[in-house]
């Protein structure tokens, strides 16, 4: 539908908050505002913030008016660093926020890209535009079609797709580490690397536990 839905959860109303049946890209208040594809949201209290995976923008939108607006990134795909519109994605997707900054699964770049939410500035926390199953500090990592993530305050955890994979990546230094599954798909449980996920995608953490959708088994898993 390419809009973000909002829902009062104590008597299940919904309403349109920005965007309508029409795909587009245009900046504006509530329905004249359009989307195309819209696929993660996140939100620090006062803006929610959505990765838009077909016009490859992360936009912001002021909650109480609904107002619009395009934090980074534009209708053309790429990988480039900069600031606002001058920065590229390519199929964003996932992304969570630590009220400063902003951080973004850019699937088809297979990285992970770092917005400064004041400034619009785009820098690329881990990974290169080749795939790959690698541990390592920032682009000297990879990742496989990554989608979700979540973060701690001080960590990141990644659902790494098509690696079958959990990550792990140490917000302040880039550090990439595995934290459990392998590039072999399955579904069994267990520690580390003796685990496996087919297709792990969304995640979440309560600070002590992460929750993956794990896709194609059909499974929520928790890991400790």
């Amino acid at each position: 539908n390419h809009m973000i839905r909002k829902i009062v959860i104590s008597t299940g109303v919904v309403t349109t908050l920005a965007g309508s049946t029409d795909n587009g890209s245009t900046n504006g208040t509530g329905t004249a505002a359009s989307f195309y594809g819209p696929t993660g949201v996140t939100s620090d209290g006062t803006n929610l913030y959505v990765t838009e995976d077909l016009n490859h923008m992360i936009r912001k939108i002021v909650i109480s008016t609904g107002v619009v607006t395009t934090l980074a990134g534009s209708t053309t795909s790429g990988a480039a660093n900069g600031t606002g519109t001058a920065a590229s994605f390519n199929n964003p997707v996932g992304l969570t926020n630590d009220g400063t900054n902003l951080y973004i699964v850019d699937n088809n770049n297979h990285m992970i890209r770092k917005i400064v939410i004041s400034t619009g500035v785009v820098t690329t926390l881990a990974g290169s535009t080749t795939s790959g199953s690698a541990n390592g500090t920032g682009t000297a990592a990879s990742f496989n079609y990554p989608v979700g993530l979540t973060n701690d305050g001080t960590n990141l955890y990644i659902g790494d797709l098509a690696n079958n994979m959990i990550r792990k990546i140490v917000i302040s230094t880039g550090v990439v580490t595995t934290v459990a599954g392998s590039t072999t798909s399955g579904s069994a449980n267990g520690t580390g690397t003796a685990a496996s996920f087919n297709y792990p995608a969304d995640i979440a953490t309560d600070g002590t536990s992460l929750f993956v959708s794990d896709m194609s088994n059909h499974m929520i898993r928790k890991i400790d």
